[in-house]
């Protein structure tokens, strides 16, 4: 039986051609079938993989930024070290990357932002599972699902935890 494709469902991810795949990540640990599937869409494109991590900001403070509220060393560190495993890894299969991680309380525009400086053809996320609607917008662990809705006609992969491929155009 062949699945019901909706009309916005993006390409399948073995027949998508791009200039750059983003390997995103929201302050989580990168999932190794992530990193597969970016390298599987890069690949068939000799085309590089940009990784990207995101060390949270926490709010402000009465409107103004506090340096209280923003990445402790062990956050970053944390972070720089997620995609540092990524690089290597994607480097070991003999895909291009670089790395780069910054602080926001925005993860979702940001990821989207640098996905279009890149000129990024295709967004991978490691993601939990979908939340009710009501919740979702209050849970920092469901900003995947904010990138796909702010992604526009990018297409972003999501890989649940298990290594099922959830994407939206």
């Amino acid at each position: 039986m062949i699945p019901r494709l909706r009309s916005g469902d993006p390409p399948d991810p073995d027949s998508l051609i791009v200039r750059a795949v983003l390997l995103a990540s929201e302050e989580r640990e990168i999932p190794r079938a992530a990193v597969d599937l970016a390298a599987r869409i890069a690949e068939r494109s000799n085309a590089p993989v940009h990784v990207f991590s995101i060390a949270r900001v926490w709010g402000t403070s009465f409107g103004f930024p506090n340096p209280g509220l923003l990445p402790s060393k062990k956050e970053w560190d944390r972070q720089y070290e997620v995609v540092r495993k990524a690089v290597a890894c994607l480097r070991r299969k003999g895909i291009e990357a670089d790395a780069r991680v910054i602080g926001t309380r925005a993860a979702a525009k940001r990821i989207v932002q640098e996905a279009r400086r890149l000129q990024c053809d295709a967004i991978v996320m490691g993601a939990d599972p979908p939340k009710p609607a009501l919740v979702r917008d209050f849970s920092w662990s469901q900003e995947p699902y904010r990138v796909k809705a702010r992604a526009g006609g990018l297409p972003v992969y999501l890989v649940l935890p298990d290594s099922a491929v959830e994407s939206a155009a």
